[in-house]
């Protein structure tokens, strides 16, 4: 099971927090700091989502308001501003071998356990 995680989210630390008191210790990926997500690694993650780009992207960033809101995009052009702009991806995303999910609010994650 893998976390990709935001140490300075609430909802990102809430969710790792619920992982842990269910007594898991997930691949803690943080890919604002260490590992970035790839394009292959987000399609993949959005796979496991059963979503679309814009189901997952977080709308209150005021990169986004700044730069997107309101623009029309593919896809893939979506996936390339996720990868450019991580930021953007809602958190956390929790993801085992087959299926993820947004783990906002924590309790989304027991559909995984």
């Amino acid at each position: 099971m893998k976390i990709y995680h935001f140490p300075r989210c609430s909802k990102s630390r809430a969710g790792l927090k619920y992982l842990q008191e269910k007594g898991y210790e997930p691949e803690i990926i943080q890919y604002l700091k260490d590992q970035p997500i790839t394009e292959a690694t987000l399609r993949n993650v959005l796979m496991k989502l059963n979503k679309k780009p814009q189901d997952i992207i977080r709308t209150q960033e005021k990169t986004y308001k700044e730069n997107f809101k309101g623009k029309q995009f593919n896809e893939d052009e979506w996936i390339r501003i996720l990868v450019e702009n991580p930021r953007l991806l809602k958190r956390p995303i929790v993801e085992t071998r087959h299926k993820a999910v947004i783990g906002n609010p924590p309790e989304n994650i027991d559909a995984l356990l």
